[in-house]
């Protein structure tokens, strides 16, 4: 048997028949850290980032890592160190950001309903920029920012309604979704921002969805985001930076989204054809940099055959890996080692202990496996670690990153204890 492909992972490998992350053989990391247990490669984070620094090389442009994908403090710390900004959606996500060492002038703080306190607090740190989501919170974030003493730099979030080509669930600029203000309110909106005492138009964003495989959707929303600058500075409203959101996606099953640099090529040969060239950009990815960087370590506790289906129970499960179960998500499903021949091979659904039927990881997945046996679950670096829960009492997973040949410990694995804490009975 050859090796199981891994796809879009230059930096987790095969070496003599065991599974490595970089130079890190990951059955002893599992060994040592216990199961499920997640192994992120830096080198694959700071490559990821490369292919856009590359596509930007020469321009006034400001990378902001989405911070939901993965917001554990060690990546963010690693980004930080990168020269990322970052886009963050609430105030426990700014707190992260400033504990990780980030630049408050570099964060950039989206989403449709932050709270007063929230606003406060960002603009007390100094924060870069406030993507507006609705004319509702236009007025109350010139109320707080009155309050402060303070003037709120903002952009507006325009729903461009292109559709992404993505899962319904992660598509977020078309007409139907609850993000942005409508393509045709635009202007008017963009007026009426900048009559408040409290705000200062500094710029104009999209964000169409994640995990687009495609370039057009991408193509399609800038044109429309060139329209909408032009009718804005022509009513007298200057537009300092463009922001064009993130979502590129990831190869997770044969996938074949561009690459970062190859993507910006185009989108800025058409910024240089329509005059805007040298305006300051912006862009968010998150999945991008961080999808591929990671996996998930799961032991295989049972193995239940049945008439229908063939189960493999292992100790990893949707509180741990929650895309299957929200998205239909697939992940590809390898052995820590590779062995030469598949003599009881079977098929089966990869499962976890918890009580739903929604938890699977794989379904129909060839495997050569016994009790006690670990698997690697790949393409595991974002959108697990951070919407991971203690759903039925289960422990939050350790967090390992790998740097070469050396790996850090960089979140233990939640306690009893941990999961206690703050909880009162009466």
């Amino acid at each position: 048997m050859s090796h199981p492909t891994l796809p879009g992972q230059p930096f987790v490998h095969y070496a003599q028949g065991q599974l490595h992350v970089e130079d890190c053989a990951v059955n002893a990391l599992a060994a040592q850290h216990g199961t499920p247990l997640f192994v992120y490669s830096k080198a694959a984070m700071l490559a990821a980032l490369a292919a856009y620094q590359k596509g930007f090389a020469g321009r006034n442009a400001q990378i902001c890592y989405a911070m939901k994908a993965n917001s554990s403090l060690a990546v963010l710390q690693l980004f930080a160190k990168a020269g990322c900004g970052f886009d963050i959606v609430s105030g426990g996500e700014l707190a992260r950001v400033l504990a990780a060492g980030g630049d408050a002038g570099k964060i950039i703080f989206s989403g449709v309903g932050k709270t007063r306190a929230e606003m406060h607090e960002a603009l007390l740190v100094g924060i870069g920029c406030f993507n507006v989501e609705s004319e509702a919170e236009i007025d109350v974030l010139n109320q707080v920012a009155m309050a402060a003493g303070r003037k709120a730099p903002i952009s507006i979030r325009v729903n461009p309604n292109v559709d992404p080509k993505t899962h319904p669930y992660i598509s977020t600029g078309l007409k139907g979704n609850k993000f942005g203000i409508a393509h045709e309110r635009t202007l008017a909106t963009y007026q009426r921002a900048a009559g408040l005492p409290g705000l200062q138009v500094v710029g104009i964003d999209c964000h169409i969805g994640s995990q687009i495989t495609e370039e057009t959707p991408y193509l399609d929303a800038m044109d429309r985001m060139l329209d909408l600058v032009e009718s804005i500075e022509a009513a007298g409203i200057p537009i300092e930076h463009i922001d064009f959101g993130g979502g590129l996606g990831i190869n997770y099953n044969g996938d074949t989204p561009p690459t970062a640099d190859a993507l910006w090529t185009k989108l800025l040969a058409k910024l240089d054809a329509r005059g805007f060239g040298q305006r300051k950009l912006m862009i968010e990815p998150g999945r991008s940099l961080v999808g591929n960087a990671g996996l998930c370590v799961t032991e295989v506790l049972y193995l239940k055959p049945g008439e229908q289906k063939n189960f493999c129970i292992v100790d990893a499960a949707m509180n741990d890996l929650p895309r299957p179960a929200m998205y239909q998500a697939f992940h590809s499903i390898v052995p820590l080692h590779a062995s030469p021949t598949v003599p009881d091979s079977a098929v089966y659904d990869v499962v976890g202990p918890v009580c739903e039927s929604g938890d699977w990881i794989g379904h129909d997945r060839l495997l050569q496996v016994q009790a006690g046996d670990r698997l690697a679950v790949l393409s595991a670096g974002a959108y697990c670690m951070s919407m991971s829960s203690n759903y039925n009492s289960r422990p939050k997973a350790a967090e390992v990153l790998v740097d070469g040949g050396q790996a850090h410990l960089i979140r233990q694995r939640d306690s009893l204890a941990d999961q206690l804490r703050g909880e009162l009975l009466l």
